[in-house]
Parts: C-alpha cells; sequence; structure tokens
C-alpha cells in the first residue's frame, strides 16, 4: 500500500514545475507555465478595445494558474460572473528553443492569446486541446504573454456544462467562470517544433 502524497505534492500544485499535464508526452527540455500569472477581471468584456493586450500592466492582481479564477486557491475567490478575465507573464526562452518553431500549447479554455501585443491565435470552444505558433511574434527570444479567456455563460450562446447560470450553485450543476489555464512549456511539437504547453 502506498503512502498518500501531502496535498502540497498533488498533481494539482502550482509549486511542483515538473509534472507535466501528459506525462506520456513528456520531452526532455520543457518548462510548465503554472505559477504566479498578473491578473484582471473584465467585468464588461472591453479589454481589447481599450488595448489591455498591448498593456500588459493593466493586470494589476496576481492569480496562481491553472486554478480558475473562484477557487481559494487562486488566491482571487471572485464568485460572481466574469464573462472576461486578462492573465499576463513574461517568458524567456533559453536560445536552443529558438532553432525550431515555439508552440502555445493550452489544455481548454476559450481564449485569444498576444505575445508582444501581437495576436497569435484565438479559440472559440472551451473543451479541446489546441496551439498557436509563437515563433514570429517572439522578441530576443521572449516576451510578454498576455491572454484573453472568455466565458459568458449567461449569453446562452455557448454550451454552459456544470456551470449554472445562477449566482449560487445548486444541484449538480457548479458555478464556475473562465475556465483555469494549465501551461507550460515542451521541447518539440510535430516536426521537431519546440513548444510552450499552456
Amino acid at each position: 500500500m502506498s503512502t498518500p502524497r501531502p496535498a502540497s505534492q498533488t498533481a494539482h500544485s502550482t509549486r511542483d514545475a515538473t509534472l507535466h499535464p501528459r506525462p506520456q508526452f513528456q520531452r526532455q527540455a520543457w518548462t510548465n507555465l503554472n505559477g504566479t500569472w498578473n491578473f484582471r477581471i473584465d467585468p464588461g468584456d472591453s479589454g481589447l478595445e481599450a488595448g489591455w493586450h498591448q498593456d500588459p500592466s493593466v493586470c494589476d492582481r496576481s492569480i496562481e494558474v491553472p486554478f480558475c479564477p473562484e477557487n481559494q486557491l487562486s488566491g482571487v475567490a471572485h464568485t460572481d460572473f466574469m464573462p472576461a478575465v486578462w492573465y499576463h507573464r513574461r517568458i524567456d526562452l533559453a536560445p536552443a528553443w529558438l532553432a525550431g518553431r515555439v508552440l502555445l500549447h493550452f489544455g481548454a479554455v476559450e481564449c485569444r492569446a498576444f505575445v508582444n501585443g501581437i495576436s497569435v491565435g484565438a479559440h472559440y470552444g472551451g473543451s479541446s486541446s489546441f496551439s498557436f505558433d509563437i515563433t514570429d511574434a517572439l522578441q530576443d527570444g521572449g516576451g510578454d504573454l498576455v491572454v484573453l479567456a472568455r466565458d459568458d455563460v449567461r449569453s446562452g450562446l455557448q454550451p454552459g456544462g456544470k456551470q449554472s447560470q445562477r449566482l449560487h450553485s445548486h444541484g449538480p450543476r457548479l458555478r464556475s467562470g473562465p475556465c483555469p489555464l494549465a501551461p507550460g512549456l515542451d521541447e518539440r511539437g510535430l516536426a521537431g517544433h519546440p513548444r510552450l504547453r499552456l
């Protein structure tokens, strides 16, 4: 019988950045992007129009990724509806990573991503994994990664899954907002390209 690991060592801990979300696909040079990010709630979903993707300093709070903003472990614990939220962090890659293409991978989230203010992709539908090639947006091997995550459950324009349209949880449906990010860096993508995993 194995001894249970302490809560601080479980797969959900942001403190252990060595945990790969899919260990069977882990490559030699891989970096997990879980941890503290800059964060901002966008209650009017107007940050894109206001240019927040070009000025990440507006993300004036912090959040522990990969936890969703409603979760106390995120450090935010905001339980009201949030149609849009913004995440920011600086990424700096080793020169060896820049020998090929750099791909930013997401587990599942409806979002738009920007590197150094340049749009690197958008994904609609928050239930499938996807990636963006961010190579051409990098400057000097890195830059500001900004993610706009959207999840307007009350709009009726997207599947709600287990999310409730009521403020407080009820029955088997849970109240949740924008999907949590689950980030990391990986050395090789398709055809041997470097990867960022988010």
